[in-house]
């Protein structure tokens, strides 16, 4: 049995040093995401997807570089990498498609002569909607909006302003969706995070103006509008990310055909 070409050899050797980096490079980028998430730590979860494709890449391109250093003595190493890496970039084709699907519906709408908009949790996905709706994650997720200060942030920013300049201040959807009551709930406002509740259901059947209460630890972190905000934060992000994955995909590709061609000539020259 003749020994494998030493240039079949290099490639296959140079093709998963390569990919180990990207590996690397995959893993900061999905940590770094998560460590700057748009709600702090508060939507953390939602990016481990992309940390795990970084590890299990990295695992794979160990074993393609084991399996060509290392040939002679450890044949079906290489039989393993390719099968692996196969289910590797299949996998990610797969999350590519269903991150974009899951990020197309939903969005905020225009309110007129505000500078906000408004969400509704019905316009997103449902997938999305039931990560939300599960309680254990939405705990995690409310628990962390009241630790970030994100509504105190917006009491300390807008606290002296009228009613009609805060109206047209350009709020984000956190803003809009946990520390506001909706605007048909008709509650008189006090300040950004202040209103005063009178007679609710005169003015609209929207569950969230019962939800809303004016303690700091509550306010409307119970309502649907609130886990709607949550959720545009996260499409946004995963719109990045779904290109990211793409690109990934595109390289990972290249690489995986030039590793098969460079597999081949070592099993003619094996043969």
């Amino acid at each position: 049995m003749s020994s494998f070409s030493l240039t079949n050899d290099s490639l296959l050797g140079i093709l998963n040093i390569i990919k180990f980096l990207f590996s690397i490079t995959i893993l900061l980028v999905g940590i770094l995401l998560s460590e700057n998430a748009a709600l702090t730590d508060c939507d953390r979860f939602f990016y481990k997807p992309l940390i795990w494709f970084g590890v299990f890449l990295l695992l794979v391109s160990l074993t393609g570089f084991i399996g060509a250093c290392f040939y002679n003595h450890l044949p079906r190493m290489l039989w393993v990498y390719h099968v692996l890496m196969f289910l590797l970039i299949v996998a990610g084709i797969i999350f590519t498609i269903f991150a974009f699907a899951v990020t197309n519906k939903g969005g905020g709408r225009l309110l007129p002569g505000a500078g906000y908009k408004v969400y509704r949790l019905g316009d997103y996905s449902n997938w999305l909607q039931n990560r939300l709706n599960n309680n254990r994650n939405w705990n995690k997720i409310k628990t962390c909006l009241v630790e970030s200060k994100v509504c105190s942030d917006l009491y300390s920013k807008y606290w002296d302003v009228s009613f009609n300049k805060f109206h047209q201040k350009p709020l984000n959807p956190i803003q809009t969706g946990c520390c506001k009551p909706p605007n048909e709930c008709g509650f008189t406002y006090v300040n950004p995070t202040r209103w005063v509740e009178e007679n609710w259901q005169v003015y609209c059947e929207n569950p969230d103006c019962k939800a809303w209460y004016n303690d700091q630890n509550i306010l409307c972190y119970n309502c649907e509008s609130c886990k709607a905000g949550v959720l545009d934060n996260i499409k946004h992000s995963w719109k990045k990310v779904r290109w990211f994955y793409v690109i990934c995909q595109m390289l990972l590709i290249i690489m995986y055909a030039v590793g098969c061609f460079a597999f081949r000539n070592i099993l003619i020259d094996e043969s």
